[in-house]
């Protein structure tokens, strides 16, 4: 059985890191398995993905996540005051202007960035502060996502718009109901085909009593 503690989940390709056992920061929770790609340094993650977090909102995985190469999670760090004659943000400039640092202190905070269980990232997509992508969610390639995502819905564009639905809204609530990504791993491992290419009815057959 794979283990979610192994920062290389696949030895030979140096560029994939399950997110979990790399991330420091307090302010970043990430579930198990959620992987991040690139051929770069996927270890910088931290630094190169999660951009102006400067807290105290919080950048929330959660587990069996996808993450393409170049995935960017925007943080409240990064709006500037557009209620002015300018945006610029004089008082990080220091000096004298740093005595009116409240201008930006005060800015409306988005609260945290939640990312759902099974949500598959496309290479380079953006997501703006403060946005909920719900569970099962696929993001495709090169998508800005500023507002949030239904629960197995299929979005790309800038900004993101839903494309499709994965499926029916009565399957929906099923699939949220099973919760496949909070069975025990020996559960999971046992039944990996069904939850990869089964149908609704045989991944509710499946669930743990």
């Amino acid at each position: 059985m794979p283990d979610p503690s192994v920062l290389h989940p696949m030895p030979e390709q140096p560029r994939v890191v399950l997110l979990r056992p790399l991330v420091t920061s307090p302010l970043i929770e990430v579930g198990e398995f959620t992987y991040y790609d690139d051929p770069d340094d996927p270890t910088a993650f931290e630094t190169r993905n999660v951009l102006y977090h400067y807290g105290p909102e919080r950048l929330v995985i959660g587990k069996y996540c996808a993450l393409g190469t170049g995935v960017r999670f925007i943080m409240n760090g990064a709006n500037h005051r557009t209620d002015g004659p300018s945006t610029f943000p004089f008082p990080i400039m220091g000096g004298s202007w740093a005595a009116s640092f409240d201008l930006l202190t005060d800015l409306p905070n988005r609260g945290d960035t939640v990312v759902g269980n099974d949500v598959w990232f496309g290479n380079g997509v953006t997501v703006m502060p403060g946005v909920r992508i719900g569970h099962g969610a696929i993001v495709a390639t090169g998508s800005v996502v500023t507002a949030d995502v239904p629960d197995y819905a299929v979005v790309g564009g800038n900004p993101a718009r839903v494309i499709r639905t994965r499926y029916e809204e009565d399957d929906v609530t099923r699939l949220l109901a099973v919760a496949w990504w909070d069975w025990s791993a020996e559960h999971i491992t046992a039944h990996v085909r069904t939850i990869m290419s089964g149908t609704v009815e045989e991944l509710e057959a499946a669930a743990p009593e």
